[in-house]
């Protein structure tokens, strides 16, 4: 399945250097960009049936003259349709060329959303189609319009057709009822019905699990012997009085089992997962502080450069008042002063290091390394906390996680960890006020946003995509940044940052907002972890519907920071999903839900294949396909020399290091 993408018809120079750029160096890796989602034009619903937030496909006819009208820099196109059922209000946005398109009694298969405006239902910017059945959307490839996307995608399946191998073993497959691979594929892509759909979508979230569970495994073994770092409770509570708040019983309870792992002669490897605001990182310093006291170095990785550095000056302040000497390794530092870092970490200067992924960088040599800590596993791969592990003789590991997963869920997703959960917020903190906002209240949430800023505050605006996307019906956040500048908020300043950014623009704009220079910073979800800004007093999530409840409730936590009493307004039409967050600020509560509705998505902390896309993200959910394939590794360990454990085993081990060369260094 290595075959070159230049022996894809129509794949010419140009845009093999526009796939390259994005990983696709194949067609393996090419066919391996499943649909991120379909349009089901299969069969089309009346209009009768149609409800508020519906994503539908109907057919019907053109019912009333065509209109056009101009607001602002905004052309909007009306119309009504019909069919047997019902009829319609029909709106499209800036597409001036449909009025010439369009007339009474043309017939149409429209694809689009349905909302609630002044009282009655409308369709908005409907697709106009002219095909039927299950139709692919691809995620946007920068460089390449989706169209022709889809025809490489035809193309090379054409060309691959029958070639791909199945890393399963045939016996395997007949146990759990697997279809082939290349059926997989092909269905996956260009489905011929709703069952055909599901089959693939089963086949290959089965080899997802069951391939990543394999390679956890294999990778945990039996324990490896490790640094023991021996302390006693005086220890224990010699930290704790150290902090400027006493601990709660869930703080100090995993304390004591992280502690309990140090001391041990096998290597500690231990995920810490708390809600937003439950003194993970207390903890974190806690085994820092014994490390650095019975004389070893630590190491903590952040996934962005704010974090790693908010992380720096809290242990300045909390650290070096007793002898702990800290440093900081970031990308952005100038050579001499990358150099310095380099020379204080190998000859043991510092004696606990924090950084980004300069931490893993060549040259970067540790003396004596005893402790390594992630912050963020979900934005971590395995293979990344342990090339920081590998710079030491098998330290401890500890990872830190402020995604709540349920716990049955946690402890097969992350089978080379033991799990600690921090069940407890500190006293004091205020619980975020949720609200769902309609589009009917939007310019009251506005005066209040001002009224906010006037005293004193910061507000985030957070969008689903960066631009206009043919697949998401969405505000992109270059348009609402544009938006608020110049309309509502021009009174205040209001900032960008979005995932495209260059990373120095990215760190500057976030720094200009934790600094107090930005009173409004509009982002897509770059500001889901990493910026501690407690002046933050309002979080707007735009087009709330298209997001997550853990991502929400991830989102919600940046906000309520401070003493000061904060909202999160959801700018969507109230749905079943929604009313949770107005009801609960429960983490646990709120991530075994979202497992309910989507399955366990972007959980699995490591860049994800294209398998994950398409609804097979939301299969993995199933707790009895998680079990199933969990009871699967475990028997295929119990028999390693066994045919089926051989060729399961290789093929995880292919994934996992396919999955895990390319570590992006800070």
């Amino acid at each position: 399945m290595d075959i070159p993408l230049s022996d894809i018809k129509g794949i010419g120079q140009a845009r093999l250097k526009t796939l390259k750029a994005q990983g696709i160096d194949s067609v393996r890796d090419l066919l391996l960009c499943l649909p991120a989602d379909y349009k089901d034009l299969s069969q089309p619903k009346q209009l009768s049936e149609l409800f508020a937030g519906d994503v539908a496909c109907v057919k019907v006819r053109v019912d009333a003259p065509v209109r056009e009208q101009r607001v602002k820099r905004l052309v909007i196109t009306k119309t009504r349709v019909a069919d047997d059922s019902e009829s319609m209000p029909v709106i499209w946005y800036n597409q001036p060329w449909l009025k010439g398109q369009l007339f009474e009694g043309k017939e149409l298969l429209l694809y689009g959303r349905v909302e609630a405006k002044y009282g009655h239902l409308q369709l908005s910017s409907p697709t106009i189609e002219h095909e039927t059945g299950l139709i692919p959307i691809y995620r946007r490839m920068q460089g390449i319009p989706p169209k022709t996307f889809r025809q490489m995608i035809e193309i090379a399946l054409k060309q691959a057709e029958g070639q791909w191998p199945d890393e399963l073993p045939a016996s395997l497959r007949a146990r759990y009822g697997l279809c082939e691979r290349n059926f997989a594929m092909r269905a996956a892509h260009f489905p011929e019905s709703h069952e055909a759909l599901a089959a693939a979508r089963y086949r290959l979230a089965f080899e997802e699990l069951l391939l990543y569970q394999a390679g956890l495994w294999m990778m945990r073994g039996t324990g490896q012997k490790g640094v023991a770092i021996a302390s006693t409770k005086k220890d224990e509570d010699a930290f704790w009085k150290t902090m400027p708040f006493p601990p709660t019983a869930a703080q100090t309870r995993v304390l004591r089992e992280i502690l309990a792992d140090m001391r041990s002669e096998l290597a500690m490897a231990r995920l810490v997962q708390g809600d937003v605001g439950s003194g993970k990182t207390a903890l974190a310093f806690g085994a820092l502080y014994v490390a650095a006291k019975k004389g070893y170095m630590g190491a903590m990785m952040a996934p962005t450069e704010i974090l790693a550095r908010q992380h720096y000056e809290s242990a300045k302040q909390l650290l070096e008042p007793q002898g702990i000497r800290c440093g900081l390794l970031i990308g952005s530092m100038t050579p001499k002063q990358k150099k310095e870092a380099h020379l204080a970490i190998q000859n043991g200067d510092w004696q606990v290091a924090i950084g980004t992924h300069a931490l893993i960088s060549k040259g970067v040599e540790y003396k004596n390394l005893g402790l390594v800590v992630t912050d963020e596993q979900h934005r971590f791969g395995v293979k990344q906390r342990t090339t920081l592990s590998e710079k030491g003789d098998s330290p401890n590991v500890l990872v830190m996680s402020a995604t709540p997963i349920p716990r049955t869920l946690a402890l097969i997703l992350y089978g080379d960890l033991d799990v600690s959960i921090v069940d407890e917020l500190p006293p004091g903190r205020t619980p975020v006020k949720t609200r769902v906002v309609p589009e009917s209240k939007r310019d009251g949430m506005y005066g209040f946003i001002i009224q906010e800023v006037q005293a004193g505050r910061q507000v985030y605006v957070v969008c689903p995509l960066v631009e206009e996307s043919e697949a998401v019906e969405a505000r992109p956040a270059e348009a609402v940044y544009e938006d608020l500048r110049t309309g509502p908020l021009k009174s205040l300043r209001v900032g960008l940052v979005h995932g495209r950014m260059k990373s120095i623009e990215k760190e500057e704009m976030l720094s200009q907002f934790h600094q107090g220079d930005l009173d409004v910073l509009v982002s897509t979800t770059v500001i889901e972890v990493g910026v501690n800004v407690p002046n933050a007093s309002v979080m707007v999530i735009e087009n709330a519907e298209r997001f997550g409840l853990a991502q929400l409730h991830q989102l919600r936590g940046r906000v309520g920071r401070g003493a000061n009493v904060s909202w999160c307004f959801l700018m969507a039409n109230e749905n079943e999903k929604l009313d949770l967050m107005t009801k609960t600020n429960d983490g646990f509560v709120i991530a075994q839900k979202d497992m309910e509705l989507r399955g366990p998505g972007e959980l699995f902390g490591y860049r994800q294949s294209g398998a994950m896309a398409a609804g097979i993200g939301k299969l993995m959910g199933d707790t009895k396909l998680l079990q199933q394939t969990h009871d699967e590794v475990k028997r295929l360990m119990k028999h390693p020399d066994d045919p089926e454990s051989i060729q399961v085993m290789a093929a995880a081990k292919t994934l996992f290091d396919e999955r895990t060369q390319d570590i992006a260094m800070n």
